[in-house]
């Protein structure tokens, strides 16, 4: 039996298995799906895996909070005038058919919820509502994204989250210290509160991705390293993953917050449209990010051109100087016998002749290399009086 508490209290806990986080999420992530050609709302959930499950009821006066062991303690939860919230962590069949038959479920959107591929939305069944979102995440710096399934009913907020681990301790502390409005409202207040917790928790995420963004900006205008182009792709990977879960919620919660949902009070929707207001600003980010990603791309592109150009720039310089030189060494290598005719090359026979030509052929060099320099076509050497000169 739940113990009640009225002011602040030891949690009682009975905890069952822990589910784990996965740890490194490069490999494109699975959901299931309905086979084909099955009935509305059939799925396949292993039986016995693991979950936990947690429960807050509360209204202004007090709360009660325990986790039930197994799926018999979800049954007959609801209480006159209180609001019962039911955090169910993982996905396991015997806690969700306890959870659809103590609740009035229906069957179509329990399918939705526990074939975790579904966008951010918002759909209304009889008694009840189902409001879809995704949670992102950084883990080892991969991408993450869990589907959120919250069920809203007169006295009830059900959360079915994929694994453990949410952005919730906020509204849990704000209900056992009866800060806010959270104890004195409505299951709509509290289904508001975990949209925006959830909401919130996307601001350090794209802070966190705005600092890589920097730094490999920094980078590809310093070092020109060969790893740019794959931490340039991971961001726009990480990014496509943040705009499909966050631009559906937009959606979702415009429809909450313009009163397309009965069960939402007028009361509730004034927050609901700041949680609106912090998606757009969110969104705002979200596409600034999405064109600087773009524009590191193009960025690295130039520099790698850029780098490039100048090695063809010295090429070009070293091959320029050889020209001439290579002309007046192909001249001299000409086989005609100076002996068959006066013309045929006297120079060979002056005694001073090899060393003239190398004067010479050092000389032209020598110039050339000048040359350039004035110009400023040498690597790291700027020119002087302008190009002009």
């Amino acid at each position: 039996m739940p113990r009640s508490r009225h002011g602040d209290g030891t949690r009682r806990t009975l905890m069952a298995r822990r589910h784990p986080k996965r740890k490194g999420h490069a490999a494109r992530a699975k959901h299931s799906h309905s086979k084909p050609g099955a009935p509305p709302g059939a799925y396949e959930l292993p039986e016995g895996g693991e979950v936990t499950v947690n429960a807050i009821r509360y209204d202004a006066a007090g709360f009660e909070e325990w986790s039930p062991a197994d799926a018999t303690g979800i049954s007959d939860l609801r209480r006159p005038g209180k609001t019962v919230w039911l955090d169910v962590c993982g996905l396991e069949r015997r806690t969700i058919e306890a959870l659809a038959g103590s609740f009035g479920l229906h069957p179509l959107a329990v399918e939705d919820a526990v074939h975790t591929h579904q966008r951010a939305k918002v759909e209304s069944y009889p008694g009840h509502e189902l409001i879809v979102a995704r949670m992102v995440g950084l883990s080892d710096g991969e991408p993450t994204s869990e589907q959120l399934s919250v069920f809203v009913g007169p006295g009830f907020v059900i959360t079915i989250q994929e694994r453990a681990g949410d952005p919730f301790e906020s509204v849990r502390e704000r209900i056992r210290q009866g800060r806010g409005l959270i104890r004195g409202a409505g299951a709509d207040y509290l289904a508001y509160a975990l949209l925006d917790a959830t909401v919130d928790h996307y601001f350090p995420l794209l802070e966190e991705l705005g600092d890589r963004i920097e730094e490999v900006e920094e980078d590809i205008a310093t070092t020109q390293s060969d790893g740019n182009l794959q931490r340039i792709q991971h961001l726009r990977r990480t990014l496509i993953t943040f705009r499909r879960a966050i631009w559906p919620l937009r959606d979702a919660v415009q429809s909450l917050a313009r009163g397309e949902v009965a069960l939402f009070v007028d009361d509730t929707r004034v927050f609901l449209r700041d949680t609106l207001d912090h998606l757009l600003r969110i969104v705002d980010l979200l596409e600034s990010y999405r064109d600087m990603a773009g524009g590191l791309m193009d960025l690295h592109l130039s520099m790698v051109s850029t780098k490039m150009n100048q090695v063809m720039q010295v090429l070009t310089v070293i091959s320029t100087i050889f020209i001439p030189l290579t002309f007046i060494a192909g001249v001299y290598g000409m086989n005609f016998d100076p002996s068959a005719s006066p013309y045929n090359m006297p120079e060979l026979g002056w005694r001073l002749g090899y060393p003239a030509v190398m004067v010479l052929m050092a000389v032209i060099g020598a110039l050339l290399f000048w040359f350039f320099w004035r110009r400023g076509w040498i690597i790291g050497q700027r020119p002087k009086g302008g190009q002009g000169d």
